[in-house]
């Protein structure tokens, strides 16, 4: 039994997971305004009350734990994390130090998830193919020949950072027109709630709720209009470099397929922005939705 652990810029979520990828125990925590004023204090505590208890009162035994996080990973530490405000953060050691003789290997969250879905789910049939992670930020990963692309001079594949518009909004990365700026769930929910006038700690069933129900309205539809033209240009940017034969939508995107998959398909089957128009890839949805971040963290060690 291994555990996946996988740091989201809203939540953590802690899962022991079986050798055929089931996750067979979960708990997770929403991150709040006061936990992000020290972050990894919130993230130490929380791991290490969950693990403990299961250990000591529940009998769930492992000596590997696999961590996702969004942000770039060198060498097992996380170098920086914007959207969770850290940086030179060994979490690695600290959690070692706390569980001797447990094996922790830290990864970047959507190679993570990209991992569950190349081994188990969507993309399992596909030798070159994209995963993309929309959730607060951008992550993704990509594979060649059936493997994982890993740059030896950097983390590489961020996606969510390309540029998609000169002089666009400012990003956390302190660049401005990155890719998630536009097209996370986290922009696409803030948008959506200011057209339909709700305050924005709206929880997220009920933003889609009002969503499916004001789906014709001229100012729910503009934003829609407006992610899946700029979701468009971000992946045939992707397209024009990598050639994938599919490209699998996670994180939160997913609870958002029955609003935006068709239409997203049928927007980017029109290539108006690829080069090689004579093949266009695959957009398949994540299989595991929300678990493959947890699942992929158990299986990285």
């Amino acid at each position: 039994m291994n555990i996946g652990i996988d740091l989201g810029g809203s939540h953590i979520g802690i899962g022991a997971v079986d050798d055929s990828g089931k996750i067979v125990k979960y708990e997770e925590v929403y991150n709040t305004e006061k936990d992000k004023e020290n972050m990894e204090l919130h993230i130490e505590g929380y791991i290490t009350d969950v693990l403990t208890r299961w250990k000591n009162d529940e009998g769930v035994s492992f000596n590997k734990i696999g961590i996702g996080v969004p942000g770039i990973i060198v060498d097992n530490k996380v170098e920086r994390c914007v959207n969770l405000g850290i940086k030179d953060y060994d979490l690695k050691q600290k959690i070692e130090n706390i569980f001797p003789g447990v094996d922790v290997k830290i990864k970047n969250d959507a190679k993570c998830a990209a991992l569950a879905e190349k081994k188990l789910g969507s993309l399992k049939g596909y030798d070159d193919c994209i995963f993309l992670c929309l959730g607060t930020g951008i992550g993704g990963a990509a594979f060649f020949d059936g493997e994982l692309v890993e740059p030896k001079c950097g983390p590489g594949f961020e996606f969510g950072h390309t540029i998609i518009k000169e002089n666009g909004e400012l990003c956390k990365c302190g660049n401005h027109g990155c890719f998630e700026m536009y097209c996370s769930m986290k922009s696409l929910k803030r948008k959506l709630k200011n057209v339909l006038k709700v305050p924005s700690d709206t929880d997220g069933d009920t933003l889609l709720a009002m969503v499916k129900s004001n789906i014709g309205s001229d100012e729910v539809k503009i934003v829609i209009d407006e992610f899946i033209k700029n979701l468009c240009i971000g992946l045939s940017n992707l397209v024009n470099i990598l050639e994938p034969q599919a490209i699998c939508l996670g994180g939160g995107f997913v609870k958002y397929e029955d609003v935006l998959l068709d239409r997203i398909r049928e927007e980017f089957s029109k290539a108006e922005y690829i080069f090689y128009k004579k093949h266009i890839p695959n957009i398949v949805i994540a299989s595991f939705e929300n678990d493959a971040g947890v699942i992929g963290s158990a299986l990285c060690i």
